[in-house]
């Protein structure tokens, strides 16, 4: 596995990622590339135009055309470190070569707009495999609000993961907010086990939905526990935590606690953590809603359970500090494509 699968998926329908345009889509709709679940096959599955696939199919091209393309807008802007194209299930339909193209515009723009736009090449024309996860590296470092995939000529895929790290408008990081939230810029960087489910679905927008939408570690047979650590968005004075255990009802946490510290030099010191929330009771199914007294800025905050069990979201909120804030405005420019720079 390549390191930047280990980066959020900017595309995902879980983080609001839409698929705007397709040149075509007879046999597949295009909103099936962004799915965040695994792409599924039925063998015995047929409709009124072929076989039904759970991805995006174009026609037989006959026009003389050598290409078709999909346009992604992402959920989370941001910058990409590598694209996978899942030709899942796709044996004699699927497209041969590939290329992904990138740009940056302002606002929410139409159909026209984003046909015209300047794009970028982020993945040059490059060989795909039949019922395969292509994985391509991006060495671009700006950062993107709409993401092209091309397949010459035709043919399907069944998913289109975009890998990277979210860059929020810090124009919009004002007042009170969710600090830990992947689209404000939040990460998972150190995690004790994720066995069962990832802990990055404790940082995607909304409420999760079942027990697999969120993170689950295995039983722990020794005296330690398990701990989640979350890069925030910037340094912030935190105001209020919220744990939530919706549907972990038989494999909830005993208890949990929550700390916080500023500097990344200083993570591997137990003394040097400001406490947040004391450790405290959880109770399974249920929304903990905490206020924080503490107000010492700080940039990470790690979630210890114990002595293991599942959470399916956590929320940091606060305000960000005024220094942070100028100098996430200087690094957000520094991202910008030439386009809009």
């Amino acid at each position: 596995m390549n390191d930047f699968r280990t980066y959020p998926d900017l595309a995902s329908r879980d983080l609001a990622g839409s698929v705007v345009w397709a040149s075509d889509e007879l046999f597949a709709q295009r909103e099936n590339l962004i799915n965040p679940e695994p792409s599924v096959f039925s063998t015995d599955e047929f409709g009124h135009k072929g076989k039904v696939y759970d991805g995006w199919e174009t026609r037989r091209r006959r026009d003389g055309g050598d290409r078709d393309q999909v346009i992604v807008r992402l959920g989370a802007p941001g910058v990409v470190r590598g694209v996978v194209v899942d030709t899942a299930w796709f044996t004699g339909n699927y497209p041969p070569h590939i290329s992904v193209e990138a740009t940056g515009l302002e606002g929410y723009p139409s159909t026209d707009e984003l046909l015209s736009a300047t794009w970028t090449t982020l993945v040059a024309k490059s060989p795909a495999h039949g019922d395969t996860e292509n994985s391509y590296e991006v060495a671009d470092r700006h950062r993107y609000t709409h993401v092209r995939l091309t397949i010459y000529p035709d043919g399907g895929v069944a998913r289109f993961r975009v890998h990277g790290e979210a860059v929020p408008d810090p124009r919009l990081l004002t007042g009170t907010i969710d600090l830990a939230a992947q689209e404000h810029g939040g990460a998972i960087v150190d995690c004790s086990n994720r066995f069962y489910s990832s802990p990055d679905n404790l940082l995607l927008p909304g409420r999760a939905r079942t027990m697999g939408e969120g993170w689950e570690n295995a039983r722990r047979r020794d005296d330690g526990n398990d701990h989640v650590t979350i890069r925030l968005a910037a340094v912030g004075a935190i105001r209020r935590v919220e744990i939530d255990t919706s549907y972990f009802v038989g494999n909830a946490p005993g208890e949990f606690r929550v700390v916080g510290i500023r500097d990344q030099a200083a993570l591997e010191d137990p003394a040097s953590w400001v406490p947040l929330v004391a450790r405290r009771p959880a109770l399974p199914d249920t929304r903990h809603l905490l206020a924080v007294d503490e107000q010492t800025p700080v940039r990470f905050v790690r979630v210890d359970v114990y002595p293991d069990g599942g959470l399916s979201r956590v929320r940091v909120f606060g305000e960000i500090d005024s220094a942070a804030h100028r100098t996430m405005v200087d690094e957000f420019a520094d991202t910008l494509p030439a386009s809009r720079s």
